[in-house]
């Protein structure tokens, strides 16, 4: 059989991985990287998935959540993860490269392709016929009014104001309370403070270490989602009368309205994940976990996303895109990377793996697919389906997005061992029925069984 080719916009990690999936699914390739004609700030070299941020990929550990997405990326024959064992760098339980290699090695996997043209120049327009667009936050100008135009004017956004998000088992239910504010319905959650833990998390927060950024990375401030340090710059009761008003609500252990409160709104409809209302912020990660740890009720918290505000193009992927990430007028155009508002280098490149697979299906005449939402890939891409449109913001894996288990399991270790466990079996399941070459794990990363 014989197919048109693909065209692949972005030589980034979720480009590469979408191409290379395509040429093993015996599709050939046409790669758009517009450097080194048209530089980024961000990139330094010309080569394909060079890393601008960290040099991490995170832990390896299946217990954790972006241990069990690069499981299920390994199986899937993952390009990136097997350039990053070749550029390793001893960094604990974590995955790190050596960023010159790695690139070299990622470049080296597509450059040798015969399957892969490379087609050095600026892409200005979606193309036409079969495409896989993963030009990550920094699309160009030009591509980006393109995009625009086939979205409409709302469905690409050009920054993030992201609040934290925390797990709900984590909060202190002996400190908050469920309750709306005048008697509505009880809709969020809410972390009461008195005078002097307001004074006190006030005078933290002004102190704190912000995140500077680069150049690249600045963006405007809008009066709507002014970060939370800079509210508390401008005045003692600031905070109070924006996103920590306590009007309208009782706490039912005094009896008395709080002297400000932190609402928590529910991310997820199990009730899982629950977003920092108005917490957005450019304080440093670590930070983030010492000032917002003084709230009542979070002091114990696990944060399953941290606060942030920088330049990121992403789409409204729930609001403008079909399930598997494509403009609903041409299904033959799939979405890739952080454009689909995914976080992160192993979450970029896993929506990668599954656009070049769902795009080759497409190809073929087949029905797309999408994994369970049991595991790790399928629940972030549950996330992106089915958030509400109207408060759809990036987000990275995280054991709040797949399904709970059944009964209570107090061990937290315990518990995301049978996460993991369901996960990789589900995974594999997922992946002969959509008749998806398995390929094996390394040894040492095949068990779930962590305490072995």
């Amino acid at each position: 059989m014989t197919f048109v080719p693909v065209h692949v916009v972005g030589g980034g990690l979720a480009g590469c991985e979408a191409a290379k999936h395509l040429t093993r699914c015996g599709h050939d390739v046409i790669l758009h990287e517009m450097r080194p004609g048209r530089e980024t700030p961000a990139h330094q070299t010309d080569l394909f998935g060079e890393l601008v941020c960290t040099n991490s990929f995170k832990s390896e550990d299946a217990a954790n959540a972006h241990g069990q997405l690069k499981r299920e990326m390994r199986a899937l024959g993952s390009t990136l993860l097997r350039a990053a064992d070749e550029a390793r760098v001893p960094a604990g339980g974590a995955l790190a490269v050596d960023r010159a290699i790695f690139a070299e090695k990622m470049t080296e996997a597509v450059s040798t392709d015969p399957r892969i043209e490379i087609r050095r120049e600026e892409c200005t327009r979606i193309p036409e016929g079969p495409t896989v667009i993963a030009t990550g936050p920094l699309t160009s100008d030009a591509l980006s009014r393109s995009i625009e135009e086939a979205v409409g004017e709302e469905g690409l956004a050009f920054y993030d104001a992201i609040a934290p998000i925390v797990d709900h088992e984590s909060l202190d239910r002996e400190l908050v309370f469920a309750q709306g504010r005048y008697a509505q319905e009880a809709d969020y959650l809410n972390c009461p403070l008195t005078h002097e833990e307001y004074e006190a998390f006030l005078r933290e927060l002004k102190h704190a270490d912000v995140h500077s950024g680069h150049d690249w990375d600045a963006v405007p401030y809008f009066e709507g989602c002014l970060p939370v340090e800079v509210m508390a710059e401008r005045g003692e009761d600031t905070l109070r009368f924006g996103p920590m008003k306590p009007v309208g609500l009782t706490d039912p252990r005094t009896g008395k309205r709080p002297y400000a409160v932190v609402q928590l709104r529910r991310e997820d409809r199990a009730g899982q994940m629950w977003n920092m209302v108005g917490f957005q912020t450019r304080l440093r990660i670590p930070e983030q976990s010492r000032v917002f740890r003084m709230i009542p009720g979070l002091q114990d918290a696990e944060f399953l996303r941290w606060g942030a505000i920088h330049r990121n193009s992403y789409l409204n992927f729930p609001g403008r895109l079909t399930q598997h990430g494509a403009l609903p007028d041409r299904p033959e155009v799939i979405f890739a990377g952080q454009l689909t508002g995914v976080e992160g280098y192993t979450e970029s490149a896993a929506s990668g793996i599954l656009a070049g697979a769902n795009m080759a299906r497409i190809a073929e005449g087949k029905e797309p697919l999408l994994p369970p939402s049991t595991t790790m890939l399928g629940a972030l891409l549950r996330y992106l389906r089915e958030c509400d449109p109207e408060r759809f913001q990036p987000m990275n894996s995280n054991w709040g997005l797949v399904d709970p288990l059944p009964g209570k399991i107090r061990n937290k270790r315990e518990k995301r061992i049978r996460l993991a466990e369901r996960a990789l079996r589900d995974f594999g399941q997922w992946m002969e029925v959509a008749g998806l070459e398995i390929h094996p794990l390394p040894e040492e990363l095949a068990s779930t069984a962590l305490g072995d």
